[in-house]
């Protein structure tokens, strides 16, 4: 769904519901700070802090973030650091103590289950992201948009405190250089140590040559799978083979890209399928060939629960009731290269003036590329950064056209957009969405404006309508 829009509210309210509740882990620690930056007008996340073990750390984080009473609208948000390979020890306490909270906060209360979702292609934070969650209680881990086949072995080195490290992927690489990131439980936690439990891993995968790969030569036990078709929203696999386009410039997927679940079903593990299936005939469609269940990512986007702010909600649902509600699946925004399904909106960065007016810049930077520079250290840089620093890193021109700053627009989707330096300017949001946005109105009960997510899961759970020929 993106960043935060999948927070601990929409979680914990699936989960209570009955359901495995998801939150998304993707840069949790901008969230959590600019939430503190706001004021936590309902000290939830200085409640949850309270809660983190180790209280001189999150004392720390409140000293440096927490606003009484909000800062100024005109006033920018205090950035985080962005990440890299050698991370100092503040901003490693802030990425584990930013995912301790929100999966604590998804958990109070009652004992259903909570999952997160991380995104592989972010390497650098991963090892104290999970770490973070971990402490938490998390008890499932999903990740998707790369190979996830470290990760099994990282969940089992930090149930029992051992020292882990991941494997960072490199560009332009000359030199034969070993980079990874590492971490150490004990030696982050000190007395305040203790054994954790090993949540189950479910990978995303769009092929069952990922699954048999993932199975039978991940680093640890993979206990299952999330199916995602193309039609889900966020980032897509890309097409296999060559890159086609439709008359609308989206790629174009064929047969070669349909998942065979035949093979997945002889793999033997747990799988749920993902895309457009928040439908009652679909969850027993799922049900009938053998999956587990479904995901459910759009539907829930523009519920309640979901941390998108009011007014884009109000928009994208009156498109719905009027029939112009639409995604573009777009082969260059994401600067991850993944196609990237983008809902369309006036005002938003699918809008080519928004888009254009935007002053490019890089200072979130969780997509960044890691490239190996002269020396032979770790360089970063990013297809959506000025084009002049993009190139001057060894990048091609090419690669910036069309690209956009997913990281600003997905935080300014949920109401935490940077203020620029000038007080007036604001970052304009970018919504993801799946192809079912089309249809998300029709869980507005009559009169309605708004619905839940348990008015979702209602609908979704209700019975089957029996047919004509029944």
């Amino acid at each position: 769904m993106g960043i935060g829009v999948s927070n601990w509210r929409l979680a914990r309210a699936v989960s209570m519901c009955g359901h495995m509740g998801v939150v998304s882990g993707t840069s949790i620690d901008c969230v959590m700070t600019r939430r503190l930056q706001l004021g936590d007008p309902e000290g939830h996340m200085r409640r949850a802090l309270s809660n983190f073990p180790i209280a001189e750390m999150a004392q720390r984080i409140l000293d440096r973030y927490f606003i009484p009473g909000g800062k100024k609208p005109e006033a920018p948000f205090k950035p985080v650091s962005m990440q890299t390979i050698d991370a100092s020890a503040a901003l490693t306490e802030l990425t584990v103590i930013s995912n301790f909270v929100e999966v604590f906060l998804a958990k109070e209360g009652h004992s259903g289950p909570v999952g997160v979702n991380f995104m592989e292609k972010i390497q650098l934070p991963t090892i104290p992201s999970l770490f973070g969650v971990m402490m938490a209680g998390i008890d499932y881990i999903l990740m998707g948009a790369g190979i996830p086949r470290a990760i099994p072995g990282i969940l089992d080195k930090l149930a029992v405190g051992e020292a882990t490290d991941m494997k960072v992927d490199v560009e332009d690489v000359a030199a034969p250089v070993n980079y990874s990131t590492h971490f150490d439980p004990k030696a982050f936690c000190g007395k305040y140590w203790k054994p954790l439990n090993r949540p189950q891993f479910l990978a995303i995968i769009s092929s069952s040559t990922l699954a048999l790969t993932l199975a039978k030569k991940a680093s640890g036990k993979v206990d299952g799978f999330i199916i995602e078709g193309a039609c889900a929203g966020g980032h897509n696999a890309p097409p296999r083979g060559q890159l086609q386009l439709n008359e609308r410039g989206e790629p174009v997927y064929g047969p070669r890209d349909q998942v065979d679940l035949d093979k997945i079903r002889e793999i033997g593990l747990p799988f749920w399928l993902a895309g457009a299936y928040a439908e009652p005939e679909r969850l027993k469609e799922a049900q009938a060939i053998g999956a587990t269940g479904i995901q459910v990512g759009t539907a829930f986007a523009f519920c309640e629960e979901s941390a998108i702010t009011p007014e884009l909600k109000k928009a994208v649902l009156e498109k719905s009731k009027n029939a112009s509600a639409e995604v573009f699946t777009d082969p260059v925004a994401s600067p991850t290269g993944f196609p990237f399904k983008v809902a369309q909106l006036e005002g938003s960065l699918s809008d080519e003036k928004v888009y254009a007016q935007r002053e490019r810049l890089c200072d979130v930077g969780l997509l960044r590329h890691y490239y190996q520079k002269e020396d032979g250290t770790l360089g970063y840089r990013c297809p959506a950064e000025p084009i002049d620093d993009y190139v001057r890193k060894g990048g091609k021109v090419a690669d910036t056209a069309g690209r956009k700053c997913i990281c600003n627009g997905l935080l300014a989707t949920v109401g935490l957009g940077q203020v620029r330096d000038d007080g007036t300017s604001c970052e304009a949001p970018i919504i993801t969405a799946g192809d079912d946005i089309s249809n998300v109105a029709r869980f507005l009960k009559p009169g309605h404006e708004t619905y839940t997510a348990k008015d979702v899961i209602d609908y979704i759970m209700s019975p089957v309508p029996a047919t004509a020929n029944a």
